[in-house]
């Protein structure tokens, strides 16, 4: 009897993001460039969107050198007005985009509720909520319209789970949290386009910023080092392999999800 033929592809080729291309916000440094790295060396093109030029060619370089096209946008995507721009520029310059990854953000500023001015708040609000609410607006409303399907991943953090110890600023635990209500909101719209909206929660990493507090304010790193059941800060480069997952067709039945990567801080 002749054997049945399948369509079976291999798991390395169900990761393989050939023929894609990623739009990613402040990917030229931290976690946002071991994500840009990632996605390039999965076979990729990368747009990359960031305030500082010198940082953004040195990553866009990075990724040359893996044999992927790498195009940069200096833009603050925490102004709102500024963050659309840059989306409907790229995607006049470059085409529609397979894979959108909002992944610009950060607390900034350590000033009590009670302390804090209305209008840093909301200037802070924008940074961590709103471009991930104008780039998925601008760039998957794109994916929509051509009907191709796509990816987008969201940077939310723990801090849209359980509150930062031993720091204040509470527009980014509540910023974060509007992250991911965002994301299984879209989740639930986009899945009859093919779209799968996915958010990344990551506890605290060895960024550039995250050393630069370490050394001003080494009890807190430390104390968060005791409360994580791995016992040190992650890796940036460590979630670059999870980003992959989420932006392949290995994913793509998961929507809606948020994936804690944090050496286990929350199970305690």
């Amino acid at each position: 009897m002749r054997k049945k033929e399948t369509s079976h592809m291999g798991i390395f080729d169900r990761l393989s993001l050939e023929g894609k291309r990623l739009f990613i916000t402040g990917g030229s440094r931290g976690l946002g460039k071991e994500i840009a790295l990632a996605i390039a060396d999965a076979g990729a093109d990368v747009v990359l969107v960031a305030r500082d030029r010198t940082s953004l060619e040195a990553t866009a370089q990075e990724i040359r050198t893996l044999g992927r096209d790498a195009r940069t946008y200096v833009a603050d995507v925490g102004n709102p007005a500024a963050c659309e721009a840059v989306c409907q520029q790229a995607l006049e310059e470059t085409g529609d985009f397979d894979i959108l990854v909002n992944n610009v953000g950060g607390r900034r500023a350590n000033v009590p509720v009670e302390d804090m001015p209305i209008a840093q708040w909301k200037e802070l609000v924008d940074l961590n909520l709103t471009s991930t609410f104008v780039c998925s607006k601008v760039i998957g409303g794109a994916m929509i319209r051509r009907g191709q399907g796509g990816r987008v991943i969201n940077l939310a953090s723990i801090n849209a789970l359980v509150a930062g110890r031993g720091i204040t600023g509470r527009h980014y635990e509540t910023a974060k949290a509007g992250v991911l209500m965002l994301t299984r909101s879209l989740a639930t719209d986009w899945a009859p386009h093919g779209i799968t909206v996915n958010a990344i929660c990551p506890g605290i990493f060895a960024t550039d910023p995250n050393k630069a507090w370490a050394e001003k304010h080494p009890e807190i790193i430390e104390a968060y080092e005791r409360n994580i059941p791995m016992g040190k800060l992650g890796e940036p480069e460590d979630l670059g392999p999870l980003a992959v997952y989420l932006a392949s067709d290995a994913a793509r039945y998961m929507t809606g999800s948020a994936l804690v990567i944090d050496g286990g801080y929350t199970c305690w």
